[in-house]
């Protein structure tokens, strides 16, 4: 039976799969890696740390399996940068991780040139995204032996090392994040080549997601094996939950919630705090999705058992939901580090409204939940209101995934089936599904997902879902107050 490395590099750590033909995991591993913060909105990591770790953690997933992956995928915390020495493989500084807010100074300058930098890139003007991060680091290091270097995101950096420099590549969806990428032309952009100052020579080469990356040396895995698959985290999650066709949409309930939206063929069309993305179609071939980043989720939960201490772990929140008819007009707008998508409001604070004499510990945690279900639904208005996909159903992953009650809940707000996946390592299984399709293991997406069994959550009978959606209004009138009270203090 043929099986697949799968490596997911992520901000806080590196997760290896090694997955069988027949969707087993038959083996699996973690490294974490270190978090630098070196000055008040600076975020680094360590380069060689990051590509120690992924190789540690996939030998040791290997050696769990017993077997010698037939190829390798490979995933990514996406728009963290490095820079690098191509003579000698070594890079000239920390790696700037995405949450880095350096250039914040530098973004706004190019104001400007928002609508151009959006129309080519899909993006927001923001140091979220690599460009002026690639910037900032040539400025520091130096441009004279600029023909010598190569930067570029975390998977180029992890593909040079495994190939021992025989390959600088990158694939569509990881370029479409640095604001360096015209996501038309689906090529650098020589234009924001020139405004950001990087030479459009340091930057890899932009092969398909699902296709030939080079060999990763024997040195490494104990074997020659080639690199067959690469895309950023939450596109690789998207293809790993098999939503590939116009109309698919996928929530990650984490700390945030990351929610796209397939949108096949067609660019889409973004109102203000939503991005357009590259993604995936069924083979690993370039698509479109529509992105939306929700600040807080289960960070919510989190509070309510480390800040206000209301409950022990974030499993009691389920039963705490489930003990209540109804919400008694108790809502919580979660805007603790501000609004993200679609409201974006950076001066926001949260907020929790409808308190009374009756107000119980159990109503907090069911509005922290709900809140979460309120706010995944907010976001999908704004993403269906221009780009009218009919979307069938709702794939979820993440933590927060597991509330049965939340599930529910989120089925009934929507009015749509919500579908949780067995294993919800999706980004890992994404880029096995991507490295797998090139190999021929599997002929597309929905051939890989085919043995993974769902739990799919129905929406309630006419009564109950309308209670749910009768919430949603109550919710929205808080948000309104909330939105309300942050303009007052500006």
């Amino acid at each position: 039976m043929k099986h697949v490395l799968a490596i997911d590099q992520g901000t806080t750590g590196t997760t290896a799969l090694v997955v069988s033909a027949d969707g087993r995991i038959a083996g699996r591993a973690y490294r974490e890696i270190t978090q630098y913060y070196p000055q008040p909105g600076w975020v680094e990591h360590d380069p060689e740390q990051i590509f120690t770790a992924s190789v540690d953690a996939a030998r040791e997933a290997i050696a769990a399996a017993r077997v010698t992956p037939d190829c390798v995928g490979l995933t990514n915390q996406r728009e963290t940068v490095i820079l690098w020495d191509r003579a000698t493989g070594a890079p000239l500084g920390p790696a700037i991780v995405w949450q880095d807010r350096r250039t914040t100074r530098r973004c706004a300058e190019l104001a400007p040139h928002a609508s151009r930098i959006a129309a080519a890139t899909g993006l927001v003007t923001d140091p979220y995204f690599s460009a002026s991060k690639v910037e900032w680091m040539l400025n520091k290091y130096g441009r004279a032996n600029v023909g010598n270097l190569a930067a570029g995101t975390v998977d180029s950096w992890i593909l040079w090392r495994l190939t021992n420099g025989a390959v600088h590549a990158t694939d569509p969806t990881n370029a479409s994040r640095t604001m360096l990428y015209d996501i038309e032309q689906h090529a650098w952009s020589p234009w924001l080549c020139e405004l950001f100052g990087v030479p459009a020579e340091l930057l890899p080469e932009v092969r398909p997601s699902s296709g030939d990356f080079g060999i990763a040396a024997a040195e490494f895995f104990g074997a020659s094996i080639p690199v067959l698959g690469i895309a950023g985290d939450q596109q690789a999650a998207l293809y790993g939950q098999a939503c590939v066709s116009e109309g698919d949409a996928k929530n990650t309930y984490g700390t945030g919630a990351f929610l796209l939206l397939n949108t096949g063929k067609t660019r889409p069309v973004v109102s203000t705090g939503m991005l357009a993305t590259v993604a995936c179609g069924p083979q690993g071939e370039a698509a479109y999705a529509v992105e939306a980043s929700i600040f807080i989720a289960g960070a919510a939960v989190q509070w309510l058992r480390d800040g206000l201490g209301l409950v022990a772990t974030a499993g009691e929140t389920e039963e705490m939901a489930r003990s209540l008819e109804s919400n008694d007009g108790v809502y919580f707008v979660p805007a603790l580090t501000g609004l993200g998508a679609p409201h974006w409001a950076p001066t926001a604070r949260g907020m929790i409204v409808g308190l009374t004499r009756g107000t119980k510990r159990a109503h907090f945690a069911r509005a922290a939940l709900e809140a979460m279900a309120y706010g995944t639904a907010d976001v999908l208005a704004a993403m269906r209101a221009s780009n009218p996909a009919r979307l069938a159903f709702l794939r979820v992953d993440g933590g927060a995934s597991a509330n049965d009650w939340l599930m529910q809940f989120q089925a009934d707000v929507l009015g749509v089936p919500v579908e949780r996946p067995d294993s919800v390592e999706t980004t890992a299984l994404g880029a096995a599904a991507l490295a797998g399709v090139a190999a021929g293991i599997w002929r597309d997406a929905t051939e890989f997902s085919a043995p993974r069994h769902f739990t799919r959550f129905e929406p309630a009978p006419m009564g109950a879902a309308n209670a749910a959606r009768d919430g949603f209004a109550g919710w929205n009138r808080a948000m309104r107050a909330a939105l309300s009270w942050s303009r007052d203090g500006e």
